[in-house]
Protein backbone atom coordinates (compact mmCIF):
# COMPACT_ATOMS: atom_id res chain seq x y z
CA UNK A 1 0.00 0.00 0.00
CA UNK A 2 1.60 3.60 -0.99
CA UNK A 3 1.40 5.89 1.63
CA UNK A 4 0.84 9.42 0.54
CA UNK A 5 1.56 12.23 2.26
CA UNK A 6 1.19 16.05 1.67
CA UNK A 7 4.60 18.23 1.98
CA UNK A 8 3.25 21.54 0.61
CA UNK A 9 -0.07 22.49 -1.18
CA UNK A 10 -1.81 25.80 -2.44
CA UNK A 11 -4.55 26.56 -4.48
CA UNK A 12 -2.29 25.97 -7.48
CA UNK A 13 0.69 23.81 -6.33
CA UNK A 14 1.11 20.56 -4.65
CA UNK A 15 4.23 18.24 -3.24
CA UNK A 16 3.27 15.06 -2.30
CA UNK A 17 5.58 12.51 -0.83
CA UNK A 18 5.37 9.03 -1.91
CA UNK A 19 6.54 6.01 0.15
CA UNK A 20 6.38 2.23 -0.51
CA UNK A 21 6.36 2.50 -3.80
CA UNK A 22 8.68 2.53 -6.70
CA UNK A 23 9.55 4.63 -9.42
CA UNK A 24 7.57 2.73 -12.32
CA UNK A 25 4.13 3.62 -10.15
CA UNK A 26 5.49 7.20 -9.65
CA UNK A 27 5.94 7.35 -13.11
CA UNK A 28 2.64 6.16 -13.76
CA UNK A 29 1.29 8.73 -11.73
CA UNK A 30 2.45 11.33 -13.39
CA UNK A 31 1.74 10.02 -16.79
CA UNK A 32 -1.95 10.06 -15.60
CA UNK A 33 -2.00 13.53 -14.59
CA UNK A 34 -1.04 14.74 -17.99
CA UNK A 35 -3.36 12.51 -19.72
CA UNK A 36 -5.80 10.96 -18.38
CA UNK A 37 -7.54 13.03 -15.76
CA UNK A 38 -10.68 14.73 -16.80
CA UNK A 39 -11.12 17.93 -17.71
CA UNK A 40 -13.67 20.85 -19.18
CA UNK A 41 -12.11 22.97 -21.91
CA UNK A 42 -13.73 25.30 -24.82
CA UNK A 43 -14.50 22.28 -28.03
CA UNK A 44 -16.19 24.62 -30.45
CA UNK A 45 -17.03 27.82 -30.66
CA UNK A 46 -19.47 29.29 -33.30
CA UNK A 47 -18.55 33.13 -34.10
CA UNK A 48 -21.69 35.93 -34.89
CA UNK A 49 -21.35 37.71 -37.88
CA UNK A 50 -22.72 41.15 -39.01
CA UNK A 51 -23.26 45.15 -37.94
CA UNK A 52 -24.41 47.10 -35.24
CA UNK A 53 -24.92 50.55 -35.91
CA UNK A 54 -25.18 52.38 -32.06
CA UNK A 55 -24.93 55.74 -31.73
CA UNK A 56 -23.56 57.02 -35.54
CA UNK A 57 -21.52 54.47 -35.04
CA UNK A 58 -21.28 50.70 -37.24
CA UNK A 59 -19.46 47.95 -35.55
CA UNK A 60 -18.92 45.19 -37.57
CA UNK A 61 -17.47 41.86 -36.42
CA UNK A 62 -13.99 42.37 -38.06
CA UNK A 63 -11.36 42.26 -34.97
CA UNK A 64 -7.70 42.04 -35.92
CA UNK A 65 -7.62 38.22 -34.99
CA UNK A 66 -8.21 35.59 -37.41
CA UNK A 67 -11.48 33.79 -35.44
CA UNK A 68 -9.19 29.99 -35.50
CA UNK A 69 -6.51 32.21 -33.29
CA UNK A 70 -9.10 33.30 -30.83
CA UNK A 71 -10.46 30.06 -30.57
CA UNK A 72 -7.32 28.44 -29.97
CA UNK A 73 -7.06 31.12 -26.97
CA UNK A 74 -10.44 30.43 -25.39
CA UNK A 75 -9.51 26.99 -25.51
CA UNK A 76 -6.75 27.02 -23.54
CA UNK A 77 -8.95 29.39 -20.66
CA UNK A 78 -8.94 27.15 -17.11
CA UNK A 79 -12.77 26.42 -17.30
CA UNK A 80 -13.78 25.34 -13.75
CA UNK A 81 -14.19 21.19 -13.45
CA UNK A 82 -16.76 19.24 -11.65
CA UNK A 83 -16.62 15.73 -11.79
CA UNK A 84 -19.40 14.88 -10.10
CA UNK A 85 -21.93 16.95 -11.96
CA UNK A 86 -20.12 16.78 -15.39
CA UNK A 87 -19.68 13.72 -17.66
CA UNK A 88 -18.29 12.82 -20.73
CA UNK A 89 -20.88 13.76 -23.52
CA UNK A 90 -19.98 9.71 -24.87
CA UNK A 91 -21.24 8.45 -21.09
CA UNK A 92 -23.95 11.04 -20.26
CA UNK A 93 -26.94 10.09 -19.16
CA UNK A 94 -29.27 11.96 -21.33
CA UNK A 95 -26.76 12.37 -24.55
CA UNK A 96 -24.51 8.81 -24.41
CA UNK A 97 -26.64 7.51 -27.04
CA UNK A 98 -27.30 10.42 -29.39
CA UNK A 99 -25.26 10.72 -32.27
CA UNK A 100 -22.27 13.00 -32.01
CA UNK A 101 -23.91 16.23 -33.69
CA UNK A 102 -26.93 15.91 -31.19
CA UNK A 103 -25.27 15.62 -27.65
CA UNK A 104 -25.20 18.62 -25.51
CA UNK A 105 -26.88 19.05 -22.44
CA UNK A 106 -26.30 20.58 -19.00
CA UNK A 107 -24.70 17.07 -17.43
CA UNK A 108 -21.70 17.03 -20.38
CA UNK A 109 -21.55 20.77 -21.63
CA UNK A 110 -20.57 24.03 -20.51
CA UNK A 111 -21.74 27.17 -22.74
CA UNK A 112 -20.05 30.74 -22.63
CA UNK A 113 -21.28 33.71 -24.50
CA UNK A 114 -19.36 37.09 -24.88
CA UNK A 115 -19.96 40.47 -26.65
CA UNK A 116 -17.86 43.08 -26.27
CA UNK A 117 -17.06 46.19 -28.30
CA UNK A 118 -13.68 48.24 -28.82
CA UNK A 119 -13.07 51.59 -28.29
CA UNK A 120 -10.54 54.48 -29.47
CA UNK A 121 -7.63 53.74 -27.66
CA UNK A 122 -8.92 50.05 -27.97
CA UNK A 123 -10.11 47.87 -25.12
CA UNK A 124 -9.14 44.34 -24.37
CA UNK A 125 -11.25 41.48 -24.51
CA UNK A 126 -10.50 38.81 -21.49
CA UNK A 127 -11.71 35.90 -19.96
CA UNK A 128 -13.82 38.46 -17.85
CA UNK A 129 -15.79 39.13 -20.62
CA UNK A 130 -17.01 35.13 -20.85
CA UNK A 131 -20.56 34.68 -19.47
CA UNK A 132 -21.34 31.13 -18.18
CA UNK A 133 -25.55 30.46 -18.68
CA UNK A 134 -25.64 28.49 -15.71
CA UNK A 135 -24.55 28.93 -12.19
CA UNK A 136 -22.21 31.58 -11.40
CA UNK A 137 -19.96 29.48 -9.20
CA UNK A 138 -18.65 28.34 -12.78
CA UNK A 139 -17.67 31.51 -13.94
CA UNK A 140 -13.83 31.72 -15.02
CA UNK A 141 -12.30 31.98 -11.91
CA UNK A 142 -11.30 35.74 -11.10
CA UNK A 143 -7.59 35.41 -10.92
CA UNK A 144 -7.70 34.08 -14.67
CA UNK A 145 -10.25 37.09 -15.94
CA UNK A 146 -7.24 38.69 -17.05
CA UNK A 147 -6.20 36.47 -19.86
CA UNK A 148 -6.50 38.36 -23.05
CA UNK A 149 -8.32 37.18 -26.12
CA UNK A 150 -8.06 40.11 -28.65
CA UNK A 151 -7.64 43.61 -28.67
CA UNK A 152 -10.66 45.49 -30.26
CA UNK A 153 -10.61 48.96 -31.94
CA UNK A 154 -13.33 51.98 -32.67
CA UNK A 155 -15.98 50.16 -35.06
CA UNK A 156 -14.87 46.72 -33.62
CA UNK A 157 -16.73 43.95 -32.10
CA UNK A 158 -16.92 40.21 -31.46
CA UNK A 159 -19.50 37.87 -30.84
CA UNK A 160 -19.59 34.37 -29.70
CA UNK A 161 -20.92 31.53 -28.15
CA UNK A 162 -18.50 28.72 -26.68
CA UNK A 163 -19.05 25.30 -25.76
CA UNK A 164 -16.94 23.38 -23.11
CA UNK A 165 -16.97 19.52 -22.91
CA UNK A 166 -15.15 16.83 -21.03
CA UNK A 167 -11.78 15.55 -22.20
CA UNK A 168 -7.97 13.93 -21.66
CA UNK A 169 -4.93 15.28 -22.14
CA UNK A 170 -3.93 12.87 -24.27
CA UNK A 171 -6.57 13.89 -26.89
CA UNK A 172 -5.29 17.47 -27.05
CA UNK A 173 -3.04 19.47 -24.81
CA UNK A 174 -6.01 21.94 -23.50
CA UNK A 175 -7.66 19.26 -21.70
CA UNK A 176 -4.29 18.65 -19.45
CA UNK A 177 -5.12 20.08 -16.35
CA UNK A 178 -1.48 19.47 -15.03
CA UNK A 179 1.89 21.13 -15.92
CA UNK A 180 5.50 20.79 -14.52
CA UNK A 181 4.95 17.22 -13.41
CA UNK A 182 8.04 15.77 -11.64
CA UNK A 183 9.46 13.49 -9.35
CA UNK A 184 12.53 13.05 -7.50
CA UNK A 185 13.75 10.76 -5.06
CA UNK A 186 13.37 11.86 -1.47
CA UNK A 187 16.44 12.68 0.15
CA UNK A 188 17.69 12.97 3.89
CA UNK A 189 21.50 14.60 4.91
CA UNK A 190 24.16 12.37 6.58
CA UNK A 191 27.04 14.34 8.43
CA UNK A 192 30.23 12.18 7.54
CA UNK A 193 33.00 14.22 9.32
CA UNK A 194 31.86 17.10 11.51
CA UNK A 195 34.42 18.91 11.75
CA UNK A 196 34.94 19.54 7.72
CA UNK A 197 30.89 20.37 8.26
CA UNK A 198 31.68 23.02 10.58
CA UNK A 199 32.95 25.05 7.25
CA UNK A 200 29.43 25.26 6.16
CA UNK A 201 28.19 26.19 9.50
CA UNK A 202 30.74 29.00 9.69
CA UNK A 203 29.10 30.40 6.94
CA UNK A 204 26.05 31.22 8.95
CA UNK A 205 23.80 30.38 6.24
CA UNK A 206 20.77 29.20 8.57
CA UNK A 207 21.59 25.45 8.99
CA UNK A 208 23.88 24.09 12.04
CA UNK A 209 24.88 20.90 13.53
CA UNK A 210 21.81 21.22 15.60
CA UNK A 211 19.01 20.64 13.26
CA UNK A 212 20.86 17.21 12.57
CA UNK A 213 19.81 14.44 14.85
CA UNK A 214 22.75 12.09 15.39
CA UNK A 215 24.19 12.80 12.97
CA UNK A 216 21.41 12.62 10.37
CA UNK A 217 18.55 15.27 8.87
CA UNK A 218 15.24 13.98 7.87
CA UNK A 219 12.87 16.98 7.50
CA UNK A 220 12.08 17.83 4.28
CA UNK A 221 11.96 21.76 4.11
CA UNK A 222 15.23 21.58 5.57
CA UNK A 223 16.92 19.19 3.80
CA UNK A 224 15.59 21.12 0.37
CA UNK A 225 17.66 24.58 2.36
CA UNK A 226 20.81 22.22 2.74
CA UNK A 227 21.38 21.44 -1.00
CA UNK A 228 21.00 24.99 -1.16
CA UNK A 229 23.95 26.28 1.05
CA UNK A 230 25.50 22.90 -0.31
CA UNK A 231 26.20 25.29 -3.60
CA UNK A 232 28.38 27.89 -1.45
CA UNK A 233 31.25 24.94 -0.78
CA UNK A 234 30.69 22.89 -3.90
CA UNK A 235 32.52 22.21 -6.88
CA UNK A 236 34.55 25.57 -8.24
CA UNK A 237 34.23 26.97 -4.90
CA UNK A 238 37.71 27.53 -2.68
CA UNK A 239 36.10 25.30 0.52
CA UNK A 240 35.13 22.40 -1.56
CA UNK A 241 38.80 21.27 -1.23
CA UNK A 242 38.47 21.02 2.16
CA UNK A 243 34.99 19.95 2.29
CA UNK A 244 34.56 17.64 -0.06
CA UNK A 245 32.24 15.23 1.34
CA UNK A 246 31.74 16.32 4.90
CA UNK A 247 27.82 16.10 4.38
CA UNK A 248 26.28 13.70 1.92
CA UNK A 249 22.68 13.28 0.72
CA UNK A 250 21.58 10.00 0.50
CA UNK A 251 18.34 8.58 -1.06
CA UNK A 252 15.43 7.14 0.96
CA UNK A 253 14.54 3.72 -0.70
CA UNK A 254 11.14 3.96 -1.63
CA UNK A 255 10.26 7.63 -1.25
CA UNK A 256 9.31 9.94 -4.02
CA UNK A 257 8.44 13.47 -3.86
CA UNK A 258 6.17 14.24 -6.60
CA UNK A 259 5.12 18.11 -7.32
CA UNK A 260 3.11 20.04 -9.84
CA UNK A 261 0.63 22.45 -10.14
CA UNK A 262 -2.44 22.89 -12.13
CA UNK A 263 -3.97 25.13 -14.78
CA UNK A 264 -7.17 26.66 -12.43
CA UNK A 265 -9.34 24.41 -13.44
CA UNK A 266 -9.17 22.05 -10.72
CA UNK A 267 -7.39 22.16 -7.25
CA UNK A 268 -3.94 19.61 -6.91
CA UNK A 269 -5.33 17.53 -4.92
CA UNK A 270 -8.06 16.78 -7.13
CA UNK A 271 -6.30 16.26 -9.92
CA UNK A 272 -3.64 13.92 -7.85
CA UNK A 273 -6.92 11.89 -6.98
CA UNK A 274 -8.55 11.91 -10.33
CA UNK A 275 -5.54 10.78 -11.48
CA UNK A 276 -4.86 7.87 -9.58
CA UNK A 277 -8.68 6.79 -9.70
CA UNK A 278 -8.10 7.12 -13.74
CA UNK A 279 -5.28 4.93 -13.27
CA UNK A 280 -6.78 2.21 -10.89
CA UNK A 281 -9.55 1.68 -13.32
CA UNK A 282 -7.19 1.36 -16.54
CA UNK A 283 -4.98 -1.33 -13.75
CA UNK A 284 -9.09 -3.02 -13.42
CA UNK A 285 -9.48 -3.54 -16.88
CA UNK A 286 -6.28 -5.03 -17.46
CA UNK A 287 -6.59 -7.39 -14.87
CA UNK A 288 -10.31 -8.67 -15.98
CA UNK A 289 -9.02 -8.90 -20.02
CA UNK A 290 -5.95 -11.45 -18.06
CA UNK A 291 -8.64 -12.92 -16.46
CA UNK A 292 -10.55 -13.89 -19.66
CA UNK A 293 -7.48 -14.73 -21.44
CA UNK A 294 -6.47 -16.98 -18.37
Amino acid sequence: MVNVTIIEETDEKIKILLADTDRAFVNSIRRSLISDTPKMAIETVRFEMGTIEQEDVIWETNGPLPDEMIAQRLAMIPIPTRHEEFHFQDECPNCAELVEEDRGCPMCTMIYTCKAFGSEEGTWVTARDLNYLGDASLEIPEIYKSIPITKLFRGQMIEFYATAIMGRGREHAKWSPACGVTFAANHVAVINNKTKAKILWDLKLGLTAKDFTDGKLEDYHKVEELKKQLHHVGEGTEESKTFKDAISLEEVPREFVLSFETDGSMTPRTAFNMAAKELAGRFNVIEQDSDAVF
